[in-house]
């Protein structure tokens, strides 16, 4: 059962980093002279309304619009366990047999008494007659 668990959130670690690394977006940032007004991520980002139209070009515009672009990686690469120096092989080999004597199981244990209910007391026979162990 934990074994299961165990694989899973660990597939689910794998994917989730693959996916982002593979994951590419822009940032948009719109400043008015030094301060930053908007941020947009996967949009454009709004104006603060004192563009100057390019007709106008005389005098320079106090906004300026910066674009990161954060790219992911474009090629994944595969490696199969052959591509591996035979020592590299080796460690490996040797790590995953003495992790794996940590996930043995126990043998099942049998109770054969574990459905068995014991009868309901009604009295304390040994308090009623005052007999204790010294």
């Amino acid at each position: 059962m934990k074994q299961n668990l165990i694989h899973k959130i660990f597939s689910i670690a794998l994917s989730a980093l693959v996916l982002f690394s593979t994951f590419s977006f822009t940032v948009e940032k719109h400043y008015c002279g030094n301060r930053l007004v908007d941020v947009a991520v996967f949009s454009e980002a709004k104006g603060c309304g004192m563009e100057m139209p390019l007709k106008n070009s005389m005098k320079k515009s106090c906004c300026k619009d910066t674009i990161d672009v954060i790219e992911g990686q474009d090629e994944l690469q595969s490696l199969s366990f052959d591509d591996f120096e035979l020592e590299t092989q080796e460690f490996i080999v040797s790590f995953l047999y003495s992790f794996s004597v940590f996930y043995e199981s126990l043998p099942k244990q049998i109770v054969p008494h574990k459905d068995y209910s014991p009868p309901n007391l009604v009295y304390d026979i040994q308090l009623l007659d005052d007999v204790f162990l010294i």
